[in-house]
């Protein structure tokens, strides 16, 4: 038995995006070719989604831009949008000032994924990327598979695997708000690490992890978002990828709750406090304006590939890169 799959619309560029329903374990998941993208995400016996999405696909391209995407294949921020790769400096395209951000124009946001299976209750997707297309080398195929399964969970697991030696930092940029409210900062955060980059101006980490302990960004307890200063920050959940471990806890004003865990070593969090997205985009032609979700992104820590102190992001020949991110919803 396979997942259902229909016609979702056209992407921006005029390609043709497919959908692909999931369902199981008290879970329904709608999935986008474009970007691999989780449109759309419900917990049985609440009746509303539990992540920002966009019925037209084109939103993808504007307002609603990364949203539920996979990015990559370097998500965050690269300074400089260079890094040496091999002894070879390679130059990428600065998308943020002079900051490479996701992987640019062409990362995999934007790419259509092919469906490689679809079953009730998992999908499997794949993306090729070619030597050089984003400044990056390496022939590469990305495969994101989705799997539900009691209770309430969700589990992405990323893979790829190259020709050449690259850089390799994908992730998943889902917006939660869990109330289906207009905000999330009625939302309690916990985040389960002791340390934290600090960033400049241009949003790059500007000196090694500093601990929470004693800044307004330890959120090792249960914090309101209302009460957290503007984040995009990265949490160093440990200084190498691990086992699969608890890294977060959201619990929203209504009661359900996402307990977070991930293989990676860093997460980046992300408040939106620049969303700005206009009535009649998101499902039953809802507005999205600042605060209207929170991101959470597991990852290796930002500019990883200029800092040599940091966990490393990359990926060589006969290498198979894993990632895996469990996403378990409740009520409490």
């Amino acid at each position: 038995m396979t997942g259902r799959v229909d016609r979702a619309g056209m992407a921006a560029d005029g390609q043709a995006v497919h959908a692909v329903t999931l369902s199981g374990g008290g879970l329904t998941l709608r999935l986008l070719t474009l970007g691999a993208t989780v449109q759309d995400l419900r917990l049985a016996g609440v009746d509303w989604p539990l992540v920002l999405g966009a019925e037209n696909p084109v939103a993808y391209a504007g307002p609603l831009l990364y949203a539920g995407a996979i990015v990559g294949p370097v998500a965050n921020r690269i300074a400089g949008a260079r890094a040496r790769i091999g002894g070879r400096l390679c130059r990428f395209e600065a998308n943020e000032g002079p900051t490479l951000l996701h992987s640019g124009a062409s990362g995999l946001h934007a790419r259509i994924w092919r469906i490689e299976a679809a079953g009730p209750d998992h999908a499997a997707l794949a993306c090729r990327l070619a030597d050089g297309e984003g400044g990056f080398p390496g022939n590469r195929t990305i495969r994101a598979a989705f799997a539900l399964a009691a209770p309430a969970t969700l589990t992405l697991t990323l893979t790829a695997e190259s020709d050449a030696e690259t850089l390799m930092n994908p992730a998943h940029h889902g917006y939660w708000n869990l109330d289906g409210s207009t905000d999330t900062r009625g939302h309690r955060l916990t985040v389960r690490a002791d340390r934290y980059l600090p960033v400049d101006a241009a949003l790059i980490p500007d000196g090694p992890p500093r601990p929470v302990a004693g800044t307004p960004f330890d959120l090792r307890e249960p914090r309101s978002l209302a009460k957290v200063p503007p984040l995009d920050h990265s949490f160093c959940l440990a200084p190498a990828r691990r086992p699969l471990a608890e890294a977060a806890t959201l619990t929203g004003a209504s009661g359900v709750r996402l307990r977070l865990g991930t293989t990676e070593p860093g997460m980046q969090v992300y408040d939106a406090r620049h969303l700005a997205v206009p009535p009649g985009l998101g499902p039953g032609a809802r507005a999205y304006g600042p605060f209207a979700g929170i991101a959470l992104e597991p990852q290796v820590w930002p500019d990883a590939p200029n800092r040599a102190d940091f966990p490393p992001a990359y990926l060589r020949p006969g290498e198979t890169y894993r990632q895996v991110t469990r996403f378990r919803l409740d009520r409490v």
